[in-house]
C-alpha cells in the first residue's frame, strides 16, 4: 500500500489541513494519507503547544468522515525531538509492506537542507509538494529532482497560529475548523489565554 505521511503539530488542525490532505490523497497514486501528529518539531518552539492527546483527538474528530485519511500517533512513542528520518526508519521497520512518501508544503521544501539526513530522505522517499506563498526560492537541485512531485493543490493561506491568536482575541473562526474540532476547542477553553 502507498501511504503519504503528512506531519504536523496540528495545533489545532484546521480546514486548510483537511483540504490539502483530501486533495492529495484523491488526486495522486496514494492509497492512504496518515496525518502524523508530531509531539515536537525540532525547528519550532514548544511553547503554546497543547498536550499530544488533545491534538491527536482533534485530528481524529476532523478526519472521521474521510476513509483515506488516518490519524497517527506513531511519533508519540519515539525519542524527542522528532526527526523525520528516524520516524521513517521506524515506520519501514514496523510496516515493511507499505511504501511511504512525504507530503509537505513548498515552504518546507525550501528549508529541507536543515532537516537531519535530508539527503537520505530525498534519495529513498517520494516527496509530494503542495504550493505555499513564500518569498524564498526552492534550491536549484530540488527543482527537477525525480523524487519530488509538485502537486497542483489549492493554495491555502491559513495557519494554526492565526487560529490560536484569533481565539485569544475572541474572534469567530468557526468556518476555519471542522465543527467537531471547534466544539472540542470551545468546550475545553483552549487557546483563550
Amino acid at each position: 500500500m502507498k501511504v503519504g505521511l503528512y506531519f504536523g503539530t496540528f495545533n489545532p488542525i484546521h480546514v486548510g489541513h483537511l483540504i490539502i490532505a483530501n486533495h492529495i490523497v484523491e488526486n495522486s497514486d496514494l492509497d492512504q494519507l496518515w496525518m502524523v501528529v508530531t509531539p515536537h518539531n525540532p525547528l519550532k518552539k514548544k511553547s503554546g503547544l497543547l498536550a499530544d492527546y488533545h491534538r491527536l483527538q482533534m485530528v481524529h474528530l476532523a478526519t472521521e468522515d474521510y476513509d483515506k485519511i488516518i490519524p497517527s500517533d506513531i511519533e508519540f512513542k519515539l525519542p524527542q525531538p522528532n526527526y523525520t528520518v528516524n520516524t521513517l526508519a521506524h515506520l519501514q521497520e514496523k510496516f515493511p509492506q507499505h511504501q511511504f512518501s512525504l507530503i509537505m508544503g513548498e515552504d518546507n521544501l525550501k528549508s529541507l537542507k536543515k532537516w537531519k539526513n535530508y539527503e537520505f530522505i530525498l534519495n529513498d522517499y517520494q516527496l509530494y509538494v503542495y504550493p505555499r506563498i513564500s518569498t524564498d526560492e526552492v534550491p536549484e537541485e530540488f527543482l527537477n529532482h525525480p523524487n519530488i512531485h509538485k502537486v497542483n493543490a489549492p493554495i491555502i493561506e491559513l495557519s494554526s497560529t492565526f487560529i490560536r491568536n484569533s481565539i485569544k482575541e475572541q474572534k469567530n473562526i468557526k468556518p476555519m475548523l471542522d465543527a467537531k474540532v471547534w466544539e472540542y476547542i470551545n468546550h475545553n477553553l483552549f487557546y483563550k489565554k
